[in-house]
């Protein structure tokens, strides 16, 4: 993989373990990576960057289905270099520009664009705060809402996989991710929706329910007010 660039990964089920000789982030956007380095051991998700710096050996494994986007770069920002965090939580603005990044590396895309993209993900990564890791029920619960957008999802379910409960869980998962459980859920949904709008060939009424709606009207109705145009509009 040459220096200095963007993509979107899977890794191997199976652990494997090396270094390199460039800075590496990544980021998951869709599952988690198990991932030991430096003095860190553990899992990865949605909403975190785990920095593996030039020549730190690692080992990790992540389940097939799962996606990140990872930069690798000769260089990397000053926080994060002299920083001692091996795991951080990323902002908001950081989190939307990888559901951008998703999309467009899903198409034809130039070198020039690829740089562009490069280059603002190196701005905002400098403007990060490097906060403390997401709490590991709240973790669990994203994962579990992002591997089970096709289903029914409750408050009773996700609080329970978090092992809180109801009042406990929403009043954590709003303070950790920045807004509610269910809100969260609906943002997933309708990006997952837009994704697959623009880059399958799937009918709309094959996307909403991969998106868990059964109601073809409910899911294009959501998908309107929150996109401002209709599904069959966002898929021309």
């Amino acid at each position: 993989m040459p220096e200095n660039s963007v993509s979107i990964r899977s890794y191997n089920t199976k652990p494997s373990a090396h270094t390199h000789g460039y800075h590496q982030l990544v980021l998951p956007i869709h599952g988690y990576i198990e991932i030991s380095v430096g003095s860190f051991s553990g899992r990865v998700g949605i909403g975190e960057c785990v920095v593996i710096k030039a020549g730190e050996y690692h080992s990790f494994f992540a389940h097939e289905n799962a996606r990140f986007v990872v930069i690798d770069s000769d260089t990397i920002p000053s926080s994060i270099d002299d920083g001692s965090a091996t795991i951080f939580r990323v902002s908001p603005s950081l989190t939307s520009y990888l559901g951008f990044i998703e999309a467009q590396l899903g198409l034809p895309t130039s070198a020039a664009i690829k740089k562009l993209i490069f280059d603002t993900l190196q701005q905002l990564l400098s403007e990060q705060e490097l906060e403390s890791q997401i709490e590991v029920r709240i973790r669990n619960a994203l994962i579990y809402i992002d591997q089970n957008l096709t289903g029914k999802i409750s408050i009773a379910d996700v609080s329970s996989v978090a092992c809180l409960s109801q009042t406990q869980f929403k009043a954590l998962f709003l303070e950790q991710v920045g807004v509610t459980a269910m809100r969260y859920v609906t943002q997933q949904r309708m990006e997952k929706a837009k994704a697959l709008l623009r880059h399958t060939d799937y009918p709309i009424t094959k996307i909403s329910e991969l998106v868990g709606y059964t109601d073809l009207s409910a899911f294009s109705r959501r998908f309107s007010r929150y996109y401002g145009v209709s599904p069959t509009k966002m898929q021309r």
